[in-house]
């Protein structure tokens, strides 16, 4: 019997060994990764340059206090904040630490700042923003709050791309709307562009601060390092991890310079922030991405991927849609694909669901036309053999 709490619902693989996109388990059957440990090792598995900066980090320091300084973390921060919108960053451990960060700095910054008491958020329905008290309040779906009452109060939800919504959602204490801009977990639903930007027309016209969440955005998953550039505005706040250091867990949440006063010294912090080595891990992650130019690469993958399975697809009764941005892509199904996942998984392919009818393939960003051919003649397989049974059985 495991010692873990069965918090995982897990699939009956146990994976050893990992490199590039290939995945062995203990039994030595060697799988096709399009899951990249829910879009993390974007890099591949075991990426050569961060591997080399890890190991040189664990001969000089692995842990230091935040009430010192620390170059590695200085480095890893300047790039970030060189290549994007942001001015300053507060890393964590996580996606949820950072979405919990980016909640306390919007209603601290209204709070202390501005001396407006605002304290709501607006998300979205069929979002999820991770799994600490107040970010699964923000999460708009139902089924990760059983069990959790009470939630913390100041959280509101309306639909995606609906702005009438958003509109009569906001009062005078409002004080964020957080959104994906691309609803990953939730089906892989995509923001209108037209939606975007009257949000962030929105926010300004009412001091209210847009915050998004780049936890599977970010990071070149879109085709563009941060897929707030697809959209042509910018954040006040946003948040990352997955991504960030090729399977080191770390989380950031940057913020414009108007928000550096509202965290002031013991306002926020965290034990392991930005450790040497995770600062380490998200450095040499951000140079090999910017040297090895994954964004373009991820944009050019994701419309051939896009591309192929359309192609491949065309005409299944049982598949309805083709969708995507960049390396995220969902193949929405007319039923459940549990059943699929895991005929998929035996042949070799790891892909993962996005809700009950929707396979969500997140592949590594530097992915080669022949694994996107392999991975696209598996799923054809299967989803084909899966209409035919479904057709004979009528």
């Amino acid at each position: 019997m495991s010692s873990l709490f069965p918090t995982f619902a897990r699939y009956p693989i146990t994976i050893v060994k990992g490199k590039g996109s290939r995945l062995w388990d203990d039994q030595g059957k060697e799988y096709l990764d399009f899951m990249t440990g829910i879009a993390v090792t974007s890099l591949g598995h075991v990426p050569e340059r961060v591997q080399n900066a890890l190991v040189s980090q664990l001969d000089q320091l692995w842990h230091v206090s935040n009430l010192f300084y620390n170059p590695v973390q200085e480095k890893a921060a300047k790039l970030l904040t060189d290549n994007s919108c942001a001015d300053a960053v507060f890393f964590c451990n996580s996606g949820a630490e950072a979405n919990e960060a980016a909640i306390k700095l919007a209603r601290r910054y209204h709070q202390k700042v501005l001396g407006n008491g605002r304290y709501e958020i607006v998300t979205l329905t069929h979002s999820f923003h991770g799994r600490t008290l107040a970010t699964l309040t923000a999460t708009g779906q139902d089924k990760v709050k059983e069990g959790f009452l009470p939630l913390p109060q100041g959280f509101v939800h309306v639909p995606l791309n609906d702005l009438a919504a958003l509109e009569a959602a906001i009062t005078d204490q409002t004080a964020a709307v957080m959104i994906e801009l691309v609803q990953a977990e939730g089906g892989v639903h995509l923001a209108d562009p037209a939606y975007v930007k009257a949000v962030r027309e929105l926010c300004d016209r009412h001091g209210i601060l847009l915050i998004l969440d780049e936890v599977q955005t970010g990071m070149g998953r879109t085709g563009k390092l941060f897929a707030y550039e697809h959209y042509g505005i910018e954040p006040d706040i946003f948040t990352l991890a997955k991504g960030i250091a090729s399977g080191f867990p770390v989380g950031a949440m940057l913020g414009k310079a108007a928000l550096v006063p509202a965290f002031t010294a013991g306002s926020h912090g965290s034990t392991f922030s930005g450790t040497p080595i995770a600062t380490a891990a998200i450095a040499a992650t951000i140079e090999t991405m910017l040297l090895e130019k994954a964004p373009e690469r991820a944009a050019a993958s994701g419309e051939l991927l896009v591309s192929k399975l359309k192609q491949a697809l065309a005409g299944l009764p049982n598949v309805t849609d083709v969708r995507g941005l960049g390396l995220i892509v969902g193949i929405e199904c007319a039923g459940p694909v549990a059943d699929i996942v895991a005929e998929l998984h035996k042949r070799g392919l790891l892909v993962i669901t996005a809700g009950p009818n929707v396979l969500r393939l997140l592949p590594n960003l530097l992915v080669t036309a022949e694994e996107i051919d392999e991975a696209v003649g598996i799923i054809a397989a299967v989803l084909s053999e899966q209409a035919a049974a479904l057709s004979a059985s009528n």
